[in-house]
């Protein structure tokens, strides 16, 4: 490729953003892919929700291979040149908060472009090249991925606001345009601009799991027009169990520890509708009970192991939303100045 093509399809002082807790073995996988990357990311920015010595280790011999391979880089505000950074937390902060702190450090160093990804996940050596020939014009980008059996992935792209919950029936064609205006986002491999992160300021740590990229999402929606583009940039590597659906769609397994955030942070997300005057009360307690539907649908159609303790936690999280939605001391995150 010839160094104007390159300068063509790069992508100015992009920081890539890994969370990570307690996945080693994906996370080397995830580290092998990096390097195979045919262009350089700015900044690695590497957040450990463990605080591992094993994690650490791991990261300092990564960090060694990078140099090796790529170098160092322009230096950031910190006169750092190193592309690899460590950012070990003193808690788990879970993916939200994992993903806040990322984005803050890699904003604290100067970062343009945040692309943002778990542990469980391998990019794809063109994955960069293809992602900056958006960024000219669009400024939040989510780019196409492989499931772990290699297949496509669907990725509900269109977010019903009154309802507060994906459309399950979204086109997967682009059509024409060869992408479509979303009003979400997936922190498996997002990519925004730094004027974004200005403007509605860092991701929510206070949703600890789930929910947190979409309202990331809907909230960039209200700055700028987020694009799903088809270009396929990663592959997941962690294998979830699943009910296929007539083939199109999926409906994998979780956690109770799940079940019971992605009830509790409805409360979180009303407020952020009530914040931008989206809010329907009656069409959001619809989708609040639709929610609540599909997650004991997947209790039994495929965790049917933890019906007791998933209905408890469905019950807990659903209670604890109505007491965030009436909290007086909440506030949504502030723009960063």
């Amino acid at each position: 490729m010839s160094e104007k093509h390159a300068a063509q399809h790069s992508i100015e002082k992009l920081a890539l953003i890994v969370t990570t807790f307690k996945r080693q073995q994906l996370l080397e996988v995830l580290f092998d892919s990096i390097l195979a990357l045919e262009q350089a990311p700015w900044r690695i920015v590497i957040v450990d929700n463990e605080n591992s010595a094993e994690t650490a280790e791991m990261v300092a011999g990564f960090a060694g291979k990078v140099t090796a391979q790529w170098g160092t880089t322009v230096a950031d505000r910190s006169g750092n040149e190193r592309r690899v950074v460590y950012a070990p937390q003193t808690e788990n902060l879970g993916g939200a908060g994992g993903f806040s702190a990322g984005v803050a450090k890699a904003y604290e160093l100067g970062a343009q472009w945040f692309w943002v990804m778990d542990d469980d996940v391998a990019v794809l050596p063109d994955a960069i090249g293809k992602l900056a020939k958006w960024t000219p014009r669009h400024e939040v980008i989510q780019g196409s991925r492989f499931d772990y059996d290699g297949g496509p992935f669907y990725w509900q792209y269109d977010f019903i606001v009154p309802l507060g919950i994906p459309n399950p029936i979204a086109p997967a064609a682009f059509g024409p345009a060869g992408y479509r205006v979303m009003d979400t986002l997936c922190f498996e491999g997002g990519l925004f601009s730094r004027r974004v992160v200005k403007e509605i300021g860092l991701p929510d740590p206070r949703f600890f799991i789930y929910w947190d990229d979409t309202i990331y999402g809907y909230r960039a929606s209200k700055v700028t027009n987020p694009i799903v583009v088809p270009d396929v940039i990663l592959r997941r590597t962690r294998e979830i169990g699943n009910w296929d659906i007539a083939g199109v769609r999926q409906l994998n397994s979780t956690s109770d520890m799940n079940r019971y955030h992605i009830m509790r942070n409805r409360g979180y997300m009303a407020r952020y509708f009530m914040t931008y005057g989206d809010f329907r009360p009656a069409l959001f307690a619809l989708g609040t009970a639709l929610t609540a539907a599909k997650e004991l649908i997947r209790l039994v159609m495929v965790d049917r192991e933890h019906v007791r303790t998933g209905v408890v936690k469905i019950a807990k999280g659903w209670w604890d939303s109505r007491k965030l939605m009436h909290d007086p001391n909440w506030k949504p995150m502030p723009p960063l100045q």
